[in-house]
């Protein structure tokens, strides 16, 4: 089988974590472990998200007073290459007899959409409301409630083509595990002289995951996370995991916006236009949602919501 992974973040930094190498370092060799049962057997792509690792470039860059600060495409390329360097040392001392590539992912976004007029991808570090204020005023960036504190929030657009798919179907053909579309892509645009260039935006990456998984026609997309399934009336007494639905029955719910909502839609998205399986559940879960032991799976096939037995 062809499987598309997406990592979500807690597979590079937990909520809470100093933004450190050693801690992203521990953290991607526990994803690695879960990742090397699915590569061992079936052809594997990997995407991540960057959101922590992006933010805090940002802030070092505006920190650096000399030169005018780097662009989010730019600081999104970097991450790209970090987190692909550290997911192939780690699954390549697991699995050492395999090939592995990390490709830099440019992805095409819409200009007008609607998505610049309204920032709402967190990223960067968490902050209090009073220093989230103070970076606001300085940088004038928009901050927004995360949790219990408040993270900046930059334009997310959706995505629309991949370009670098060819590539990956040859580094495919010979047997590597490839890590592309790393926090959603490179966020690029056609200017007015329909010249490929830059933006700033972060693309939500199960989104681009979900993309990626179509144009490379995969045969499961996994949405690996902190939680075991998606939950319906989540943190409600009445809360209760799904197994297994459809794309049309989930669009009775309503899931939180920039947590469980992108997975659904991303997971919904393949499903529909695929007529495959989508899954979502945690990271150590990665082979029995595979199977369909655990997790929730998104199918058109399914006729109702099945929920997970209590």
């Amino acid at each position: 089988m062809r499987i598309v992974v997406a990592l979500g973040g807690n597979a590079l930094l937990r909520r809470g974590e100093p933004m450190t190498a050693e801690n992203q370092r521990a953290n991607v060799k526990i994803a690695a472990k879960a990742l090397a049962s699915l590569a061992e057997k079936h052809e594997l792509i990997i995407t991540h998200g960057n959101g922590p690792q992006i933010g805090l470039l940002a802030m070092q860059s505006a920190a650096y007073k000399e030169v005018e600060e780097y662009p989010l495409d730019v600081l999104g390329s970097q991450t790209e290459g970090m987190i692909g360097y550290m997911i192939e040392q780690e699954l390549g001392n697991i699995l050492p007899e395999r090939h592995y590539a990390t490709l830099l992912s440019m992805i095409e976004v819409d200009k007008n959409d609607p998505a610049f007029q309204s920032p709402t991808k967190p990223i960067g570090p968490i902050y209090n409301k009073e220093q989230a204020d103070v970076l606001a005023k300085k940088h004038q960036w928009q901050y927004a409630p995360d949790g219990d504190g408040y993270r900046r929030v930059v334009p997310s657009p959706q995505p629309k083509k991949i370009f670098e798919t060819k590539p990956i179907e040859w580094l495919l053909e010979k047997n590597a595990i490839v890590i592309c579309a790393g926090g959603g892509g490179i966020p690029t645009i056609y200017n007015d002289s329909n010249q490929l260039v830059g933006v700033e935006a972060v693309i939500d990456k199960d989104r681009a995951s979900a993309l990626l998984a179509k144009q490379l026609t995969a045969d499961f997309y996994i949405m690996a996370t902190d939680v075991d399934a998606v939950y319906i009336h989540w943190k409600q007494p009445d809360q209760a995991a799904i197994r297994s639905a459809s794309p049309e029955s989930l669009s009775a719910y309503t899931f939180t916006e920039g947590s469980m909502r992108p997975k659904v839609e991303a997971g919904c998205d393949f499903a529909h236009s695929s007529g495959k399986t989508a899954g979502i559940g945690a990271l150590e879960d990665i082979q029995s949602i595979l199977q369909g032991d655990t997790g929730t799976q998104i199918n058109s096939k399914v006729k109702n919501i099945v929920l997970h037995k209590q």
